[in-house]
């Protein structure tokens, strides 16, 4: 797992005072707090609260909000309804990924969280593209937290804290003190509801939550879900090359019928030929080295580089796996190394094949795990 950029506007935890927490390396938010793989259990069993302050918020009030954003984003938002969300990309002018919001509008308000470290930049883009609008960005991660309950009691949690439940992927329920979001299944289905809270309240705020019947995790259980859900993070699974196509983000954060927005061509273009360079796959590891392979880290064929490793982690029953983009040369079946560890592609990220080589995949997912339970 990646350690959060460290910020002076963005104060440690209050949360990192908890019986057990572990500080992620770097970070201001706890990694876990004692046992990471209970805590992941807890998130695909039951329902935990995950701290994850240490995203980026940016808030942007102002009437001509929506257009703007819908101009200068890869998402359709000049319709967005009050109480609804959605998730949407900067691009460069050649189409590569740059920022990742997640958004959500309520009481004339556009807010966007995004990666730990990257709401400065991403602040001070949206300042060169006003122009004579009447939109105010601002970076309020000094005063507006992010929390997470993720599990399928989800909904008993916040109906016993007396919360909004919001049922739909993207719904957005205002709260006393800020609002909540659905957002889309992580794990093997686990549902996640995202709560944005004064970060002044954030102790109070989890404290209702645990006592209402969640329990406290850490990122890296999150982490082990999301990778599970081949969820991409910004600048972990992405690099400066990296466009919309090769990742999930084209269904979730880009709108296809929309146009004239910075990147378009690109995406439009690759879209249509049908054959972007990478692909994201879920790599299953053996587990050889005690120590996870670091973001960036080559994915080998033989002797050949054919694609960076992401998010490596290790699952409460998947073993160590790590999200990957490969080139879209690499046979489902191929024998990969990373960092000396020998890894194969999960079958279920295979494009549609023939059974003998969804086959032979499942074969090298089997000796690869065997391999590690071996150890």
């Amino acid at each position: 797992m990646t350690s959060s950029t460290p910020d002076p506007t963005r104060p440690s935890s209050p949360l990192l005072s908890r019986p057990g927490a572990v500080v992620v390396e770097g970070g201001v938010v706890a990694a876990h707090y004692g046992d990471p793989l209970r805590e992941q259990r807890l998130l695909a069993e039951g329902v935990g609260l995950v701290d994850r302050s240490d995203r980026d918020v940016v808030s942007v009030p102002g009437t001509d909000r929506l257009t703007w954003l819908h101009s200068i984003t890869s998402q359709h938002l000049d319709r967005l309804t009050d109480g609804s969300g959605s998730e949407a990309l900067v691009l460069s002018p050649h189409g590569h990924v740059e920022h990742h919001l997640v958004l959500a509008e309520i009481g004339g308000t556009t807010w966007a969280d995004v990666e730990p470290g990257t709401g400065a930049a991403l602040h001070a883009f949206l300042e060169r593209m006003r122009f004579m609008l009447r939109v105010e960005p601002q970076r309020v991660t000094e005063r507006w937290a992010v929390l997470s309950l993720v599990g399928p009691r989800v909904e008993d949690v916040l109906a016993a804290a007396e919360l909004p439940v919001p049922t739909q992927a993207y719904e957005v329920r205002s709260t006393s003190g800020g609002f909540v979001r659905r957002m889309p299944p992580i794990g093997d289905g686990a549902p996640v509801v995202d709560l944005v809270v004064p970060r002044a309240e954030l102790g109070a705020a989890a404290d209702r939550l645990l006592d209402a019947g969640a329990g406290l995790a850490g990122v890296s259980a999150y982490e082990a879900l999301r990778v599970e859900a081949r969820r991409p993070r910004l600048g972990v699974d992405t690099d400066h090359r990296t466009i919309p196509n090769e990742l999930p983000w084209l269904r979730t954060a880009v709108h296809l019928d929309k146009g004239c927005y910075r990147g378009q061509e690109t995406v439009a273009r690759v879209h249509n030929l049908g054959r972007p360079p990478r692909r994201l796959v879920l790599l299953h590891l053996d587990g050889v080295s005690e120590v996870l392979a670091e973001p960036g880290t080559p994915v080998l064929a033989g002797t050949r580089e054919v694609g960076r490793v992401g998010s490596v982690v290790r699952h409460h029953e998947l073993g160590v796996v790590a999200l990957a983009l490969v080139k879209q040369s690499v046979q489902q079946d191929a024998v990969l190394t990373v960092a000396g560890s020998t890894a194969a592609i999960d079958p279920d990220d295979a494009p549609a094949e023939a059974d003998d080589t969804l086959a032979a995949a499942r074969e090298r997912v089997r000796a690869v795990r065997s391999a590690t339970i071996g150890r």
